[in-house]
């Protein structure tokens, strides 16, 4: 099943909903003490509304509402916690598949789907969320965000003593993105500059059709350390592993710590993307296995057995249909942009080859004569 039960990894919250604080990662424990029953309750609204949105995305997919969608169902609690580990004058940088993540820090769900829809430029500004827009080339958001960090470090931005001004950056990618070259020089320009930087890895063990066992010969949190990045796994199904770690080492990072590399060991339930079929390259076993250690079942347990009753719930239930009845009205109302968008913010000053160019679509256009 690839879970490298061998490898030592960060986990507060067993697949059967057991909580406890391991001794020898007891330096987190103080990230859940600080937590009330609302955060609790925060965590576990998210994770299922990310369920919800993406099971409508997947629906409205198929019915030819949108070009694409990357599902991120299983991986609801990496990001979701890592997400809240994230200060509020943080810089992040997302893969393609971090809706959790966009969820904790109020971006607009529907402008994920305009994005993948392809009615704008990127669905969102990153200038009202600090979150930075989806990586679609593979890996190239890693070297984005190193290079926001130096600019951090070089404005003197890190341990400053004023957590108002002081901030760090953290980047997502997956088990597949480590194999590119532009992971590696992030981590040598981070290291080397010790840049304020959290590198986020969701290993959700398929690139693809690759499975990880096929791109390494170690667990993917020591990729860093030769260039002089330490690392640690984490259960990436267990929410409050994920929110406590990421939280720390963002702390860290803001104090000047340097860069740091976080492997959460999820499982991607899914396909990798509505183009895909997992069902060529996975076992129903392997599937089987993991759906059993569903994040969002296990976090459930621990909070019922915190005495959280059915109407909590059952509100949580009733606000996903709500959710899906939105946005699915919301996608279906969507208009076809006006074909000069395409054009605009290519360049930030005028280009006569653009206007060239939208000169020759609008007469092509013409001339089929009618109505565009």
């Amino acid at each position: 099943m690839n879970a490298n039960d061998s490898v030592p990894m960060v986990q507060m919250l067993s697949p059967e909903g057991d909580f406890a604080v391991p001794k020898n990662y007891a330096e987190y424990g103080s990230y859940i003490e600080r937590l009330t029953e609302e955060d609790f309750l925060k965590f576990y609204r998210d994770m299922a509304r990310c369920r919800r949105f993406d099971n409508e995305a997947t629906a409205l997919q198929r019915q030819g509402q949108l070009g694409l969608w990357i599902p991120a169902i299983g991986q609801e609690a990496a990001q979701i916690g890592s997400g809240y580990g994230v200060g509020h004058n943080d810089h992040i940088f997302p893969s393609y598949r971090e809706h959790g993540v966009a969820i904790t820090h109020g971006v607009e769900l529907m402008s994920i789907l305009k994005m993948l829809r392809g009615v704008n430029h990127g669905g969102w500004n990153p200038d009202e969320t600090r979150f930075h827009l989806y990586g679609i080339v593979l890996g190239s958001q890693v070297l984005h965000a190193t290079g926001y960090a130096m600019g951090v470090k070089f404005d003197g931005k890190v341990a400053t003593g004023n957590k108002a001004d002081d901030l760090a950056v953290i980047s997502y990618f997956g088990d597949g993105a480590t194999a590119e070259g532009d992971i590696s020089e992030s981590f040598l320009f981070a290291a080397n500059t010790q840049s304020p930087i959290v590198f986020f890895c969701q290993n959700n063990q398929w690139a693809i059709s690759s499975p990880t066992a096929s791109q390494t010969r170690v667990p993917l949190y020591r990729r860093g350390e030769g260039f002089g990045v330490p690392g640690i796994r984490i259960d990436g199904n267990d929410v409050l592993a994920s929110y406590a770690v990421t939280a720390k080492h963002m702390d860290d990072a803001r104090q000047g710590a340097g860069p740091y590399m976080i492997e959460a060991l999820t499982y991607r339930i899914g396909a990798h993307t509505s183009s895909d079929d997992p069902t060529k390259y996975r076992t129903d076993e392997e599937v089987a296995y993991w759906t059993a250690r569903d994040p969002l079942k296990r976090f459930e347990v621990f909070l019922r057995r915190q005495g959280i009753g059915e109407d909590f719930f059952e509100e949580v239930a009733e606000a996903g249909e709500k959710l899906a009845s939105e946005i699915r009205e919301a996608t279906f109302a969507l208009k076809t942009p006006e074909m000069d968008e395409m054009f605009k913010h290519v360049y930030s000053e005028p280009h006569p080859v653009i206007d060239e160019q939208l000169d020759w679509l609008k007469r092509y256009e013409a001339s089929f004569g009618g109505e565009n």
